[in-house]
């Protein structure tokens, strides 16, 4: 199976790295090579601290790479499968499978790493269906994919993605399609909430997060977790569902808001709740 990816930043560098590791032909785009040539960087970098950690071997990081090439969009239409890794935006999703479908011929699978949004509504007006990818940051550990059918996807096609994330070593869940499917429906919530703690000065960011990893035994506190995911990305993904239900307990906190707008992002951008400059 032919793979490609299109979105070339942490979270598109991270599927086509899982495939390649396991043997799939990738190529990595982006909407100009220098980012796709980024992306294949960003990977033979994490790729070279595993080997100097003793987590992976040389041998085997060089047959990842050897899997691994960076493209442009319109070389994608030879792929049996493509991943669609774009920021979290409706208009920008449905572009690139606008894109995708007058590209590629009509048996090539499509698919979406999107967090919140609708699948169905990606697949609008093409002449194939959409089903979710979703997988997790850090891609090459997290073991979840979470494959959502819309309600256009045929079962088929959702199981055949469900083999195929277990192909990967990954451990799938079915999701019916709604509004932050199962994980960012729950967890969004919770670090929406956190960022109200922290705004009304109950405690410190540092102090949030400590309680969280001691009290309910998380492995990470939702401020760090923020961070880590994005602060950006949290932010679309709230908007999303706040969008989608109606519901006020997913209206993003205005302290989230100030912070993307002043470019503290979390970790990517060095500041978000904590410094990591």
């Amino acid at each position: 199976m032919l793979v490609g990816v299109v979105g070339a930043g942490t979270m598109g560098s991270g599927i086509a790295e899982v495939f390649a590791r396991e043997g799939f032909p990738v190529l990595l785009t982006d909407t100009s090579p220098e980012l796709a040539d980024r992306g294949l960087a960003r990977i033979r970098a994490g790729l070279d601290r595993q080997v100097s950690r003793g987590r992976v071997t040389a041998e085997a990081a060089a047959a990842t790479l050897a899997h691994l090439a960076a493209g442009r969009v319109d070389d994608l239409a030879d792929r049996d499968l493509v991943v669609e890794a774009v920021y979290e935006s409706p208009a920008a999703k449905r572009a690139v499978f606008g894109q995708l479908d007058a590209l590629c011929r009509p048996g090539t699978i499509f698919a979406s790493n999107t967090s919140s949004l609708s699948v169905t509504e990606m697949a609008r007006g093409l002449r194939r269906p959409v089903v979710g990818m979703h997988f997790f940051n850090p891609v090459p550990v997290m073991r979840l994919v979470e494959v959502v059918a819309g309600g256009d996807t045929p079962p088929e096609l959702v199981q055949r993605v469900m083999e195929l994330a277990a192909r990967l070593g990954k451990t799938p869940v079915l999701v019916n399609e709604a509004p932050g499917f199962v994980v960012n429906r729950i967890l969004m919530p919770m670090l929406n909430e956190a960022v109200g703690v922290l705004a009304a000065g109950t405690a410190s960011a540092a102090d949030i997060d400590t309680a969280m990893v001691l009290g309910v035994n998380h492995p990470m506190g939702p401020l760090a977790l923020a961070d880590l995911i994005g602060l950006d990305v949290c932010l679309a993904i709230l908007e999303a569902m706040a969008a989608d239900t109606g519901q006020d307990r997913f209206r993003p906190h205005p302290l989230l808001r100030e912070l993307v707008e002043a470019g503290r992002l979390g970790r990517k951008s060095g500041r978000g709740f904590h410094d990591y400059t």
